[in-house]
């Protein structure tokens, strides 16, 4: 059961309204949010990759952010790649390879040590600040992702 009790009147809200019980109305809110999170993310990167490359970084942390979330489903969860093994993967998505190796591990998507890069192992903790600065998507893929359960999830062929 939940303790967020912000979350627990928004449930109880639904079950006025529709009727379900709490597990059922917690379920369809959870699916409502995760459709939402999803839809933004589609919006945000979806004109920007074609042919799985991006033209152009985005400017726009939001942005960025999304992009950063699409690069990162090329990886393998919990695979340690060399920096050359790291750059040819970012080349595949964009010629400034370096510029988006920084930013994967700026925004601890991955993480580096000993020349090495891993993916995180789980998502980072983000102030309120960076949450207003993260697309939602973040929250809902990325810890399935990083545990290996949703590794191909996100992955698109653009």
């Amino acid at each position: 059961m939940t303790r967020n009790s912000d979350f627990k009147q928004v449930v109880r809200a639904r079950m006025a309204a529709t009727g379900e019980g709490y597990t059922a109305a917690r379920a369809a809110l959870e699916r409502e949010a995760y459709d939402a999170a999803r839809a933004e993310q589609e919006r945000l990167v979806g004109r920007l990759f074609t042919g799985g490359r991006i033209e152009r970084v985005p400017a726009k942390r939001k942005v960025r952010a999304g992009v950063l979330l699409e690069v990162l489903s090329r990886f393998e969860p919990g695979r340690d790649y060399s920096e050359p093994e790291v750059n040819e993967v970012l080349l595949g998505v964009h010629e400034d390879f370096a510029y988006l190796r920084r930013e994967l591990v700026n925004y601890h998507y991955l993480e580096r040590g000993d020349g090495r890069y891993r993916t995180a192992s789980q998502a980072p903790p983000r102030t309120a600040v960076e949450r207003q600065e993260i697309p939602a998507w973040e929250a809902h893929w990325l810890p399935g992702f990083l545990s290996g359960e949703g590794a191909g999830a996100f992955r698109r062929g653009r």
